[in-house]
């Protein structure tokens, strides 16, 4: 499986939050969102400070994708 944030890309244009404030108040770094931006695997401990700030769910800001390479 992969993951996707396009979900949470999405969600900080519909609630017109800029990244670098988001960071900031879910004490993220910028490493964070780069690798959220790459569809790379994160902590869940993040996820869960970033549903809280968006006041949101996992499944609002992400989504398990079957690999096309199988």
């Amino acid at each position: 499986m992969k993951v996707s944030y396009d979900k949470f890309f999405k969600l900080l244009i519909d609630k017109k939050i800029k990244k670098g404030e988001l960071c900031k108040k879910a004490c993220i770094s910028t490493n964070t969102m780069a690798r959220m931006a790459k569809g790379q695997n994160l902590n869940v401990d993040l996820l869960v400070r970033i549903c809280e700030v968006l006041n949101c769910t996992m499944d609002d800001i992400m989504e398990l994708l079957p690999d096309v390479d199988k």
